[in-house]
């Protein structure tokens, strides 16, 4: 499947959360599939942290790797395109064509770097719904995502009721806990203390890639689990078979993470890790609320809620919490908890049981309301 990155431009000004404003505003977006006739079959598939708008496909037939969820968008997939439209946007404040602090400031002719505004995961659902209402869709299917991607489906249930039937949360959370946050602040920390990051000022000379590099490495410990490292890497050395008594990479876990933050430094920029980041630190659904209940009060939509046993950055306590939330207020919530060993990065991986549940509840969802009995 070949697809194309499309890009619209909204010439307004978007007012956020802080009480400032950000505009023009750019966003990246792809589009699977084909929209119906009453365009009553739009799925939104919202990215995690590190994501962006190339979900599934690719962008050529020589790219070496597809989307980031290819395994569940497709014909025939968990999300089919042969029945649904898929649309997936990069965020504003990403760095893969969505206006982020490495984009031209057209006030000042050079990148935001830190005078872009932070962002919060509300400002970036108002800049989804700008996209969808772009496409001329009053009222999407359903909304989903893992991760980050989890937290925007929750936010557009609650900030935009009446343009969302359902939602599908995967791996995620109503309130990022202490935990979560200082995870963040350390790997924000790492980008900090690079002497190339020149309080966000780097774009004409060297990118601070050794603390985006450690920041990454710090990030991907905490989708692993436990389990999933001990049975990929044990204590197993990497091309040696003693230790060498050094300071040098030994161990096989050891030369996965720093691949994985090289890796990391070729396609991501730092100053989007570190708004994203925020972002993130700054969700939860219940501020200036008595209840997580009371944020709930006025969402329509049907949910399906999904935990995974294993997943320690967002457990399944915080799934629960947010279906008895759901529950309080009398919304259609459905709860499954995946048993898997692969820590957060589940929802990535768990394909084939995911296609099922998301089959039968698209179904439900989609299902006619019986015409209300008269009495007589």
């Amino acid at each position: 499947m070949i697809v194309k990155t499309q890009y619209v431009t909204f010439d307004q000004e978007l007012k956020l959360r802080s009480g400032a404003t950000l505009g023009p505003i750019t966003l990246a977006y792809e589009t699977y599939g084909e929209l119906n006739a009453d365009k009553s079959n739009a799925i939104l598939v919202l990215h995690a942290l590190s994501g962006d708008a190339h979900v599934a496909g690719r962008h050529a037939a020589s790219d070496t790797k597809p989307g980031w969820w290819d395994e569940a968008v497709g014909p025939g997939k968990a999300f089919d395109t042969n029945k649904y439209f898929i649309i997936c946007s990069n965020v504003i404040g990403g760095c893969k064509g969505s206006t982020g602090p490495a984009t031209v400031n057209p006030k000042t002719g050079k990148p935001y770097g830190l005078s872009f505004p932070v962002i919060t995961v509300a400002d970036m659902v108002d800049a989804e719904r700008l996209l969808i209402d772009h496409l001329g869709i009053d009222k999407l299917l359903t909304v989903t995502g893992g991760s980050l991607g989890g937290m925007r489906a929750l936010q557009w249930a609650v900030s935009y009721p009446d343009r969302i039937r359902s939602a599908i949360v995967l791996a995620a959370t109503a309130r990022v806990s202490a935990q979560s946050i200082a995870l963040n602040e350390v790997a924000r920390q790492a980008i900090y203390a690079d002497p190339n990051w020149k309080r966000g000022d780097y774009y004409d000379g060297e990118r601070p890639n050794v603390g985006l590099a450690l920041a990454r490495m710090i990030g991907h410990i905490s989708y692993l689990s436990e389990t999933s490292m001990r049975e990929k890497f044990g204590r197993l050395l990497q091309e040696r078979e003693q230790y060498g008594y050094e300071f040098n990479t030994e161990f096989r876990v050891e030369s996965y993470l720093k691949h994985q933050g090289l890796t990391f430094t070729k396609r991501f920029d730092a100053n989007t890790f570190l708004y994203i980041t925020k972002a993130i630190d700054y969700f939860d659904l219940s501020l200036g609320l008595s209840s997580l209940a009371e944020a709930f009060r006025n969402v329509t939509a049907k949910f399906m809620i999904v935990s995974y046993s294993s997943d320690w950055l967002y457990p399944a306590a915080e799934s629960e919490e947010m279906v008895r939330a759901l529950l309080q207020n009398g919304v259609d919530a459905t709860y499954v908890e995946i048993k898997s060993d692969y820590g957060h990065d589940s929802f990535l991986l768990e394909v084939d049981r995911l296609g099922g549940l998301t089959n039968d509840f698209l179904a439900r969802v989609q299902k006619p309301h019986p015409a209300p009995k008269h009495k007589k």
